[in-house]
Formats: structure tokens, C-alpha cells, sequence
């Protein structure tokens, strides 16, 4: 590679690869663009999911996950997999923090409340870590277990809160302890928009019982006219009409979520407003919440990364990105940090109401290229990171025709931004972070195909535009999204960070 020039790194968000077929909405959109790209530029598939990122096998990759690898350089533990090896070696069930706390659930005879997402879609959560700690409740002697279960519908098919509802019911069957006292669909519960009085409905929905009173978990499932993602508060209630499970005084609240960024808005509410009750909260993971919840599981090391590289190379970057992928070019990049490096700019480019993304598959696309044009332009700007969301974002509504559109969205922006990149000297690494609009149909239990909005486990493209004389090797074996990284520090001039194992792709 010859010496090294400033560049644009570009994150397609959700741009997996897969075979055209039905459920394609890459494939089926006009994406001229993107198609020549990829038949006359350096192009290779990396892994994005997985082992090759620091998942459990076969697991589909994320955004969080998938950012904080590009910009670590190197598989990073998931805190799924730090959970689970917990479990395996016994680490979990002697936890002195559980330990603790259902010991003194048990010496009071008060109850401990679980809240999480019920499903095995693993990126947020996963349905059988429940059964652990049943189990554990169980030998601690813990008389009252209420479970507050958060419908899913977006990682994992919709339509299947109901066989998530009763995988629990089995887990508690079988432990002996443990009933649902609520329903709630993670629209509610797991809002990141910044909309309060979706999780204060939650949130009260937990703490109080305030719901539609049902008699069986299954009647709020079957209630919802939105699918599984936007179940409306349901609480299971007694022959009397009372909530069975209302957080009391003395009460242990454990969220067993291990990803931070969603739960943490219902995080913060429950803890203040029950912050007169003397309940314990616990954490399955660590969270980045602004109450103070201990965690069972602590965290991978994530520093060294690109970030780090930069600011001692003296380089400067901007990062750009729309409100709902902001975090993933800032916290996630630089290792789940929210401090901005020496050199380092942020600029988040946010929506002036609540958006439809299947009225506007556009989003604020024409905003996010002109603030790259803009730091692309200039001269004391080494490197842009920039994520293009729509794919992704639109691709989790489900909505086929609007994923197509949003598709030709960003290639008509991938079009305007390599112009500048070309009237800058720039060069341009396109990547996507994770799997989602290339598979948009998955089979249901009776194998007929159904609307998916989830992630994949499919590969994602890598891309490299040069500029004029730079040379451009072999790709390595097996490429990952670790590899960025060190791409992009060669690309730069500079070598790849000494915890770093990615190589670089050319």
C-alpha cells in the first residue's frame, strides 16, 4: 500500500450478502452504484457474526457488536458470552451479589422480580438464562419468583411471544418457583427513542401492576393488534382483580437483559421510582445507566482500539450519524466509551419529530451526506466515520417495498458521498455491521414464509475505493469485521494497534 492519505470510512448499516431470492430487498432494489462497486473495486466478504466477532456460534451479529469490533480491531467476548460462560463453570449460581441478595429475599420472605426480554434471539437477551436462575432461586430457597416478560417480534420472528411465554412457564415447571405477573412488548419496555411515557407505561406496568388485567399471560399476546414487538401493558391479576406480582417493599429486582443500551431507559425509571421501597436491583450485565445498578457479569476489555489509535497518531476524525446509529459511530467504536478522544467530533444529525420509516425510508439521508461532504472538505480532517442506517433500520419494520426503497436511498447517497470523496483525494471503505435486509422472510412454525425484520448471520461486504495510485494486496484468510480496523489505520499510514488481531484486507 503506498503511503497513506486521509479516508472515509462508510458503514451500511444492516448491507448483508445473500443469494437473490423473494425475501432479498438488496438484490431486488436499483442499486447501480453499490453494483459497480462491488464488480470493479477491491471487494472481499468478512464475518459479522458469531465467534469471528466475539458472539456465542451462530449468532447473528448486531450493531453494537458489529461497531464495537470495526473500531476495537479484535473479537471482543459479547457479554452473552461472558454470561454463558458464567453459567457453564458455576460462576453465576455462586455469585456473593446474587448470593446476597436471594439470601435475604429468602430471610424476609419478600420476592424476586425478573425482567428481561423473553426471547432466544441473543442479542439483547436470551429466554433460557432464566432457568439458571430459577434454579439458583431455588437452592437459596426463595419462595416468590415474579417474572415480568418483554415480548420480542424484532430479533427473533414475530408472531412468537407466545412460545417464548411458555418456554418460561416450563423453566418454572421444572425449577419449581417462578410465575409471570406481566406482559409487555419491547416497543414499550426497550424504547431508545427517548420516548418517557413508553417506558413509564412499562415501567408501572412492573412496579405497580397498572395494565389491562389478564387472567393468563397468553390473553395479552392475543390481545395485540401490532404483533409481538408493541404488546400493550398486560398484568396477570388474582381471582380478586389484584396484581399478582407488584414490586413490594423488601422485593429483589434482577434485569436480566445483558445488553445495556435498551434496558437502560426502564432501568433508570424503576429504580427511581421505587427508590422509597428498599428493593435491591441487580443487573445480569453492566449497564450505562445513570443509577447505579451492580452488575452479576462485568465486561471485556475494549481499549486499544481505533480510537485510541488516532488520538496517539495525532489524527483527527468526525463522526456522523442519524439519532438511531449516533452511539454505534461514538460509544461503540471507541470500545463502549462515551468519551470523545483528543481530535475526535461528533455530529449527530437528529430527526425534528418521531419518524415513520415506511412513509420516509429516506430518514435525514441528505443531511448525514452533506455533514460527511462537509468534513470530508476538510484539510484537518484525516478520517470520517459515517453510518447510512437506512437499510437497517427500515429492514427491522419488516416492510419489504419500503427496505427496497431504503436501499436505493443509500445508494444514490454512496453515489454523492464518493463524489466528494473523488474532489477530496479521498479514499472510501464501505462495510456493513451485520446481516438484516438480505433475508426478509423466514418460515413460521408451519413453514410458510413470514415478514422477518431481524439480523442474520449471512457475510457482509467490505469495499474499497482508492484513490488514484494507491496499490492493493490480497485479502487474508477468513476476513472479519476485526479486520477494519487495521485497514483503515494502513490506509491511513499508520500500523495496526498492538492489541489488535485483525489484519489488514488489502
Amino acid at each position: 500500500m503506498s503511503e497513506g492519505t486521509p479516508g472515509i470510512l462508510l458503514v451500511l448499516d444492516g448491507w448483508g450478502h445473500a443469494p437473490h431470492d423473494d425475501g432479498n430487498a438488496i438484490s431486488a432494489a436499483a442499486t447501480p452504484v453499490l453494483d459497480r462497486l462491488l464488480s470493479t473495486c477491491p471487494t472481499v466478504l468478512v464475518e459479522a457474526s458469531g465467534t469471528a466477532v466475539g458472539l456465542l456460534p451462530d449468532t447473528v451479529g448486531n450493531s453494537e457488536i458489529g461497531h464495537m469490533v470495526i473500531g476495537s480491531g479484535r473479537p471482543v467476548p459479547y457479554d452473552s458470552v461472558l454470561v454463558d460462560q458464567q453459567i457453564r463453570s458455576g460462576g453465576l449460581r455462586t455469585n456473593p451479589l446474587l448470593g446476597k441478595a436471594l439470601g435475604e429475599v429468602a430471610s424476609s420472605g419478600t420476592a424476586l422480580h425478573l425482567i428481561g426480554l423473553s426471547s432466544d434471539g441473543a442479542i439483547h437477551a436470551h429466554v433460557d438464562h432464566l432457568r439458571e436462575l430459577l434454579e439458583t432461586a431455588v437452592e437459596l430457597t426463595v419462595g416468590q419468583v415474579w417474572i415480568h416478560a418483554i415480548t420480542d417480534g424484532r430479533d427473533v420472528s414475530d408472531g412468537t411471544a407466545g412460545t417464548y411465554l411458555g418456554r418460561i412457564e416450563k423453566h418454572a415447571a421444572e425449577a419449581g418457583v417462578g410465575r409471570v405477573a406481566s406482559v409487555v412488548g419491547r416497543g414499550y419496555a426497550l424504547d431508545k427513542s427517548g420516548d418517557l411515557d413508553l417506558t413509564r407505561q412499562a415501567g408501572l406496568l412492573i412496579a405497580d401492576g397498572v395494565g389491562a388485567p389478564v387472567a393468563r399471560p397468553q390473553e395479552a399476546v392475543d390481545a395485540s393488534a401490532r404483533g409481538d414487538e408493541w404488546v400493550e401493558p398486560g398484568v396477570v391479576v388474582d381471582d380478586d382483580g389484584e396484581p399478582l406480582g407488584a414490586v413490594r417493599a423488601g422485593d429483589a429486582v434482577l434485569f436480566t437483559n445483558f445488553r445495556s443500551d435498551r434496558i437502560q431507559q426502564l432501568a433508570d425509571f424503576l429504580v427511581e421510582h421505587l427508590a422509597d421501597r428498599d428493593v435491591e436491583v441487580l443487573s445480569l450485565a453492566q449497564y450505562d445507566t445513570r443509577a447505579d445498578i451492580p452488575p452479576l457479569v462485568g465486561r471485556a476489555e475494549t481499549g486499544g482500539g481505533l480510537a485510541d489509535e488516532l488520538a496517539r497518531h495525532g489524527l483527527r476524525s468526525v463522526r456522523v450519524a442519524e439519532n438511531e446509529k449516533f452511539e454505534h459511530v461514538t460509544y461503540y467504536v471507541n470500545g463502549r466509551d462515551a468519551t470523545a478522544r483528543a481530535g475526535e467530533e461528533h455530529v449527530r444529525i437528529a430527526a425534528d419529530e418521531r419518524p415513520d420509516y415506511r412513509a420516509r425510508p429516506e430518514m435525514n439521508l441528505d443531511e448525514v451526506v452533506e455533514a460527511v461532504a462537509g468534513a470530508a472538505r476538510r484539510p484537518d480532517v484525516d478520517l470520517v466515520v459515517a453510518n447510512l442506517a437506512n437499510i437497517d433500520v427500515v429492514g427491522h419494520t419488516g416492510d419489504f417495498a419500503a427496505t427496497v426503497l431504503a436501499t436505493e436511498h443509500t445508494d444514490r447517497a454512496v453515489d454523492r458521498i464518493l463524489a466528494t470523496a473523488a474532489e477530496t483525494g479521498r479514499w472510501v471503505l464501505l462495510v456493513g455491521d451485520h446481516g438484516n435486509a438480505e433475508r426478509m422472510l423466514k418460515p413460521g412454525a408451519d413453514g410458510v414464509p413470514r415478514p422477518y425484520g431481524g439480523h442474520t448471520t449471512n457475510p457482509v461486504p467490505a469495499v474499497l475505493v482508492p484513490v488514484d495510485g494507491q496499490t492493493v494486496g490480497d485479502a487474508p484468510e477468513n476476513p472479519s469485521l476485526a479486520d477494519i480496523a487495521p485497514t483503515v489505520l494502513r490506509l491511513l499510514g499508520r500500523p495496526a494497534g498492538e492489541v489488535m488481531t485483525g489484519r489488514p484486507l488489502w
